[in-house]
């Protein structure tokens, strides 16, 4: 576990108007962030920069604590040159509209304009006795020379986005403890061109750094590549020895239950030891669980960095972690130490995990990988992850936020897209506690990596499959990698790149070497769709389809059986268009002659195509979007009921392409860049619930989905229908039951559907109660009239409902829908909690659902859950397809 883990992240402003969803993110940050025992801290405010061009000394001169700074302008670190640049008011916001073309690009400019020296000044006092100090830099790109108190501190200038640094300065400390740091730092080179192909024209990934900043098809390309110190900065006080990369496995055999006293578990504890100081030191390697002291006598020779195993320890009746779904999310907490014979306890390194053990077996029926957790198996329900930021402006609580709305989405596993990062400990601490898995890809892309011909790329395939150019910086950064993530236990997968293998010597030195060594206990993936992943008896990539579908298509048409990608529509609300389209750019897309407006264009907008017209031709953008928000819905709800419905039979799991967007683009997103949730999310909430009734809209057969460990008895399945009037007529009921982790059909209803739809559509509510009548899980189904259109729906009578709203505590909020039993069903309702002054929405909050429909007699109650800052007053803001908007103060 990185040593930074528990320190807190900044995040920086996009747009004023929207500042308070950062404001929430932003509250964490400070000047220095201490650990539980005060060795480290952060150096993250402060920081001063000067582009290259324009000061003329050395970093020896620059680094001097008594050179002036003139003409050096306040700094954003952890952040970017391009960050630095936004939040001094030199470049337009470039998310909104069409600025990002306003915005100089580095292939253009040449490298110098965005090359920038760094400089910080901080307090350190020299140390006494064997005491060290330590600088750390999780993250610089591309390359970079460092200089402290005039002392160059890299013999070489260092290379590589994804390789941590480490200097022991101790001995260039200034004795009156004032010091200056200083760090010129140099774009990728090459810097790629950015001619509209995917990673531009592919030469950005000759570098060991993520590709994505060249442009894709869901992103504009980044003006600077994201050249910056663009992660923590960190300083560290120890003794002698310094105990790094400390390594935790868990080893749970045989086949587990949530429930009930669990059988023992193994704990594999190492942890590489640091000499620095000129003489053999002796001590003692420890921690304590659970009441137990674990330790092991160790002696480190002069200079030497060695790795030590501690005796194993057997964990009695451990907490167990489990997905999504399943199970409780149990986090332990060790402090490794390394107490000297003198008594002195030198360094202490916090370390959280886990227990759980993770295992991916071959499925016959399938021919696929079959994720195993504590000997269950686990049907995978995923999402495919780019990054929380293109500007790489990352916080522990976005993070938290982003990871909190996957696991509302009631998916299980997040797949890091090969095209971007190996995540940050602060992400994979979100996915421990939310319970996601994680698959995370290495920094390849079959687009530049050389799987397919493309014209836009500057060389040929087989040039293009070597990259990158340095593949030992490439094989010392996955391990560098490796070692900085392994111990979160929602880390379940390892993969080569994104629908490609590295090369082939990096792929055999990872294969072979390196995750033998550092790891040992996830199954590595060649790449995202490889046969040994999924066969693929298809052809083509071995993942989609892509862009909206008849929701039958879902249902019907078998495809991979572990789809790593299958992806589809997205935008947001009318509210959440107006944050980044300009009002002249607000525009209905017409998708029978494609005129679609620039900005939408530029924003990558993916097409509804005929479908938003089966709900009437839409006036305008507001209804447009809210007529979208409809397909949203369906589309997800359906993806996710359809791989559900043939589990194990045609599928071990899916990945959805994808769940969010680092830029505000306008396709495969569940939430918009700032933060606020669209259609898609509830779309997959529910049709991702653990235990669920679904109905096939190809045979019309109603089934009932168990992703759980339990098997549900005396079930009673409940059908009926609704007409646009509110009339309900009860198609059937009848007692059922069904074994774990399945799914199961039951009885189908097409043609009593058919028939009572015919001319106007007609609603189908599903429903599950247990023997006392309690509601287990509901959904409800609009389907459209013989002619597959929506017609009934735009007839339908406005419903008056009644909201009640009441804070049960702070930053929570119960509200209470009700419709009258003469009134139609209330149908498709956003909620949505906004300020009470300027009526704009609070983000983030958290719904325990939304976009829901009432029916006549009915109440429904939502959980809003956020942070308040202040004496901020909110109120309760709702309107529906049949329900005008409305705002509720809240009691």
């Amino acid at each position: 576990m990185d040593k930074n883990e528990t320190l807190a992240g900044n995040i920086f402003f996009i747009n004023k108007k929207y500042m308070r969803i950062f404001n929430l993110f932003f509250l964490a940050a400070c000047l220095f962030s201490f650990s539980v025992h005060a060795q480290k801290y952060e150096l993250n405010e402060g920081w001063k920069c000067i582009n290259v061009k324009n000061v003329k000394d050395d970093g020896g001169k620059i680094s001097e604590p008594s050179y002036r700074l003139t003409g050096f302008m306040k700094a954003t670190v952890p952040g970017t040159v391009l960050t630095t640049m936004l939040n001094n008011k030199m470049i337009p916001d470039p998310f909104y509209g069409m600025n990002n073309e306003k915005i100089p690009d580095i292939y253009n400019t040449g490298m110098d304009y965005y090359t920038y020296w760094f400089v910080k000044d901080f307090t350190e006092k020299p140390v006494v006795a064997e005491d060290q100090v330590w600088l750390h830099f999780r993250g610089i790109n591309y390359s970079c020379d460092v200089f402290l108190n005039g002392h160059k501190l890299n013999h070489k200038r260092f290379y590589g986005m994804f390789l941590r640094q480490e200097y022991n300065i101790t001995k260039w400390l200034a004795k009156d403890g004032k010091n200056r740091l200083a760090v010129i730092v140099f774009p990728p080179d090459p810097v790629g061109n950015p001619n509209g192909g995917q990673g531009g024209d592919g030469t950005i990934a000759k570098n060991v750094s993520h590709q994505y900043v060249a442009g894709w098809d869901w992103i504009q390309p980044v003006r600077d590549r994201n050249t910056g110190i663009w992660d923590k900065v960190t300083i560290e006080k120890t003794n002698a020895i310094n105990v790094q990369n400390v390594h935790v496995i868990t080893l749970v055999p045989g086949k587990r239950w949530v429930a009930g006293k669990q059988a023992p578990a193994t704990l594999k504890v190492s942890a590489e030891l640091l000499n620095a100081s000129d003489k053999e030191i002796q001590g003692v390697l420890q921690y304590d669980l659970d009441g137990e002291k674990i330790s092991k006598i160790v002696s480190i020779a002069p200079g030497a960095n060695i790795t030590v195993s501690m005796p194993d320890h057997i964990l009695q009746d451990p907490k167990l972690w489990w997905p999504n779904g399943y199970g409780a999310q149990f986090l332990y907490g060790i402090d490794v130490k390394f107490i000297t014979d003198a008594s002195i306890t030198s360094d202490v390194e916090h370390v959280q995990f886990g227990v759980r053990e993770i295992n991916a077996i071959w499925n016959t029926e399938t021919r696929s990988r079959e994720v195993l957790v504590n000997g269950q198996r686990i049907f995978i329900k995923g999402g495919n992850w780019i990054i929380s930021d293109e500007m790489l402006r990352f916080s522990d609580a976005r993070y938290d936020a982003e990871i909190r709305f996957h696991r509302d989405m009631n998916l299980n596993l997040i797949r890091v897209w090969g095209g971007a990062l190996t995540e940050r400990p602060e992400f994979y601490n979100a996915c421990d506690k939310y319970g996601l898995l994680v698959m995370q890809d290495f920094w390849n892309s079959g687009d530049c990596n050389g799987r397919w011909l493309d014209p836009k790329k500057k060389e040929d395939q087989l040039t293009r499959r070597k990259y990158p150019d340095d593949h030992q910086l490439f094989l010392e950064s996955v391990a560098d990698q490796v070692k900085m993530i392994r111990n979160h236990p929602s880390l379940a997968l390892w993969c080569g790149g994104n629908e490609i293998t590295p090369p082939e010597d990096i792929l055999v030195a990872m294969r072979d070497s390196i995750m033998p060594q550092l790891d040992g206990t996830r199954y590595l993936i060649e790449y995202s769709n490889s046969d040994s992943m999924s066969y693929n008896p298809f052809g083509g990539n071995g993942d989609g389809p892509y862009g909206i579908q008849n929701v039958k298509t879902f249902w019907e048409h078998q495809t991979f059986p572990f789809n790593s990608e299958v992806g589809s529509v997205g935008i947001g609300d009318y509210t959440s268009l107006e944050r980044f389209i300009p009002k002249e750019n607000m525009t209905v897309p017409d998708y029978t002659s494609r005129k679609i407006d620039s900005v939408w264009q530029y924003h990558k907008y993916i097409g509804y195509d005929q479908y938003i017209d089966d709900y009437g031709k839409p006036k305008d953008v507001k209804d447009f979007s809210q007529k979208a928000q409809l397909l949203n819905y369906d589309q997800y709800r359906a993806l996710m009921e359809g791989f559900s419905a043939h589990m194990w039979e045609w599928y071990t799991g899916t990945i959805i392409w994808k769940t969010q967007n680092p830029w505000t683009a306008m396709r495969g997103q569940m939430y918009d860049y700032y933060l606020d949730p669209n259609a898609c999310l509830y779309g997959l909430h529910n049709g991702s619930a653990p235990f669920h009734v679904m109905y096939n809209p190809a045979d019309g057969m109603v089934m009932i989905a168990n992703n759980t460990f339990t098997a549900k008895h005396n079930i009673m399945l409940k059908v009926e229908a609704y007409d646009m009037e509110g009339k309900e007529t009860l198609l059937t009921q009848v007692f059922s039951e069904i074994e774990p982790t399945c799914s199961k059909k039951y009885l189908s209803v097409k043609r009593a559907l058919d028939k009572l739809g015919k001319d106007k559509g007609v609603f189908l509510y599903l429903s599950l109660l247990d023997e006392n009548k309690n509601l287990l899980n509901d959904n409800l189904y609009w389907l459209p009239d013989a002619s597959g259109n929506y017609f009934g729906l735009q007839e339908m009578k406005k419903a008056a409902v009644s909201i009640k709203a009441n804070q049960t505590e702070k930053g929570k909020v119960e509200v209470i829908i009700s419709n009258a039993k003469d009134n139609p069903i209330a149908f498709f309702n956003r909620l949505s909690l906004v300020n009470a002054t300027t009526k704009e929405r609070i983000l983030p909050a958290f719904y325990s659902d939304n976009y829901i429909s009432v029916l006549p007699g009915e109440q429904k109650k939502i959980i809003i859950d956020y942070t308040t800052v202040g004496n901020e007053k909110a109120l309760v803001e709702l309107y529906g397809w049949n329900v005008k908007e409305q705002c509720t103060e809240i009691n």
